[in-house]
């Protein structure tokens, strides 16, 4: 079955080329201990013809000393290979098989059973696709099941088959598998396991392995083997957001400067515009160099070398993307933590942290909580002993280039080391400000974000605390002659917000008042540069902007602020950075057609022809202020007219 193709006799490069071209599947097997992996994975690997004859007598010899079956042939001693894993008929580490069939290649990582080897099946399942859960159909969903099936849905595995195995010890029961079926899924609805799929079967004798059992006529669904080769696992891949770790930089003679790496995620082609982070510097990729020869693309996980067009600053450890999709430039953030470590983590203590190709010295401040995988409750804790999974705040020493691990299991995923012993202590996935783990559903709204444990890129902890000076804001206001306010203008673009700011600015200036205007195409040029335009990185945007505007506000200032914020979520918790007493919230309020006329950029037509995603007032909503403390209509109004009623509006609030 592995190989049949007439190719084989009749032209062996061309048979070799077709087996190149096939994709790949990389899967795991996990659950309890005796659940049946290692036997799985030998019926697998014998029913479809990948055992040498020379191997096959000598596991039928290891049978008779080892074997825990009775039978002949113990298919699990394919796979365990340690002299203690034959003893005891376990799994202790992560064994990897290779083998193929026609229509796809597969990896398979037979992981061990046993809560103590929990850090063992995180590393076997970290670069998978697919997760097999074996479940003894006597003894149903144990601990473990639940343990493997959370960690499989924490490190992003998209696809899980349920294996409801030794389906003949309880006589090939429908009603015990269709039970079993129910109470796992009542367990995973609380998890982000988003392609679930139910097979009965009897791995040792074969049965739903690879042929259709005849034991289970009641059961319409395909055998494993079919199921395997047919899984679609072409989208999994984040072809979105080019991100591509400089590895190594090849210098093999003065006329050839190449940046070597494996594509973590988008697509590169020559001609495309890259930035270099951290220093942000930009260039154009000259060519996409591989061991074959020059290619128009490359996309992962194809290792490839890049040349530039420039001579600019590149080393191991830097991360190349496209301009206009950057990634998040953090040194604080939060992540989902496996501990691997006999000694449990202590917050405080330095450890060094290993993303992508670079690694920093970094503490963890905090541990928010940890997970009960059991019942997947949070529970309050101060550290994490080993396998114990729980949320946890970081702060680096350097900046890194990193994306929610649900967006990019590259980027998004690191190792933590201890510093005298160089072990790897802990594995962490850094996760987005709306993900919520160990609760059904995820949290939208950055209000509610917000509202929740802690902002995930939150810096503080118990040795950061608020500082205040020896100088009071009111004592700033009698020396300024003011009352320190923010005006935050919102509506769409093209509303008129910042003509009128500028104008507001002008007159409040004349009229001897101390004000500055934070414009937000500024701050996108500098202090959220970093920052797209998806709903988080929207959040993030009005919630620095925020910060400023409140930092301003305490030296005394009248600060305005013309921005778009189109959710009223986002602009509550400005209110709520800001001070409610300083926030003066402005609705200028311009119909739409109105702002496409007076597009000046042209953003309107771009957006309504697909070139701009998630636009505003076009394929993303805007959510009206429902009580604003001023609402403009600038229809019938100058923008001069519209800066006056604000002037008159905000002068009774900051004059002393």
């Amino acid at each position: 079955m592995s190989h049949q193709s007439d190719l084989i006799a009749t032209d062996i490069e061309a048979y070799l080329a077709q087996h190149e071209r096939k994709d790949l599947l990389r899967f795991l097997t996990c659950g309890s201990v005796d659940d049946g992996k290692s036997t799985l994975i030998g019926r697998l690997l014998y029913d479809s013809k990948m055992i040498y004859e020379d191997q096959l007598e000598a596991i039928k010899k290891d049978s008779v000393r080892h074997g825990t079956t009775d039978t002949e042939f113990d298919p699990a001693l394919l796979t365990d290979g340690l002299k203690a894993e034959r003893e005891q008929g376990i799994t202790i580490d992560v064994a990897y098989r290779y083998f193929s069939t026609a229509k796809r290649k597969f990896i398979i990582a037979d992981t061990p059973g046993h809560e103590q080897y929990t850090r063992n099946m995180a590393t076997g399942a970290s670069t998978c696709d697919l997760a097999i859960i074996l479940i003894d159909a006597r003894h149903g969903i144990l601990t473990q099941t639940r343990r493997h099936s959370f960690i499989a849905s924490l490190l992003g595995i998209r696809h899980i088959i349920v294996a409801v195995n030794k389906m003949d010890l309880v006589d090939y029961s429908q009603e015990v598998f269709e039970r079993i079926v129910k109470d796992y899924t009542d367990f995973a609805a609380r998890l982000e396991l988003s392609d679930v799929r139910f097979l009965p079967m009897a791995a040792l004798r074969g049965d739903n392995v690879v042929n259709t059992s005849e034991h289970m006529p009641w059961y319409a669904g395909s055998p494993l083997m079919y199921l395997l080769e047919e899984v679609y696992i072409a989208s999994d891949a984040n072809l979105i957001d080019f991100r591509f770790p400089v590895q190594y930089v090849n210098r093999p003679n003065p006329d050839f400067r190449g940046f070597c790496g494996t594509v973590a995620s988008g697509i590169v082609r020559p001609g495309d515009e890259i930035m270099v982070f951290p220093s942000r510097k930009t260039s154009r990729v000259k060519a996409i160099h591989t061991f074959e020869g020059e290619v128009e693309q490359a996309m992962p996980p194809l290792a490839v070398t890049l040349t530039l067009e420039d001579e600019i600053d590149v080393s191991r450890g830097d991360m190349l993307v496209h301009p206009n999709n950057v990634p998040l430039i953090a040194t604080h953030f939060e992540a989902m933590l496996v501990w691997m470590a006999e000694e449990p983590m202590q917050p405080g203590k330095q450890y060094f942290l290993k993303q992508t190709t670079t690694m920093t010295p970094g503490v963890i401040t905090d541990v928010r909580y940890r997970i009960d995988v059991n019942t997947l409750h949070r529970e309050d804790a101060t550290q994490l002993g080993l396998n114990e999974i729980g949320r946890c705040a970081f702060a680096l020493e350097k900046p890194i280039a990193c994306d929610p691990y649900r967006k990019n299991r590259t980027s998004g995923a690191f190792v933590v080391i201890d510093r005298l012993t160089n072990n790897t202590v802990g594995a962490g996935m850094i996760i987005d400000r709306n993900q919520s783990f160990g609760a059904p559903g995820s949290i939208g709204s950055l209000g509610s974000r917000l509202n929740g444990p802690k902002d995930s890129m939150d810096p503080t902890n118990s040795t950061i605390r608020a500082e205040t000076g020896l100088i009071a804001v009111t004592e700033r206001e009698q020396t300024l002659q003011q009352h320190a306010l923010t005006v935050w203008l919102t509506g769409l673009s093209g509303s008129g917000k910042s003509s009128i700011a500028e104008r507001l600015e002008r007159r409040l200036h004349t009229e001897g008042f101390h004000a500055y205007r934070l414009d937000g195409d500024n701050l996108r040029l500098g202090l959220n540069r970093d920052l797209a335009f998806s709903e988080m990185d929207r959040a993030e945007n009005i919630r620095r902007i925020a910060e400023v505007a409140q930092l301003f506000n305490q030296a005394g200032l009248i600060v305005l602020v013309p921005v778009i914020a189109p959710f009223q979520a986002d602009r509550q918790h400005a209110a709520e950075i800001i001070g409610a007493d300083r926030f003066f919230e402005v609705y200028v309020d311009t119909p739409l057609e109105v702002c496409e006329e007076r597009d000046v950029k042209g953003l309107y037509q771009k957006a309504r022809a697909g070139e701009i995603p998630d636009f505003t007032g076009i394929s993303s909503p805007y959510e009206t202020p429902p009580t604003p403390a001023l609402r403009l209509t600038t229809v019938d109004h100058t923008v001069e007219e519209s800066a006056d009623t604000v002037f008159r509006a905000i002068a009774a609030h900051i004059r002393l």
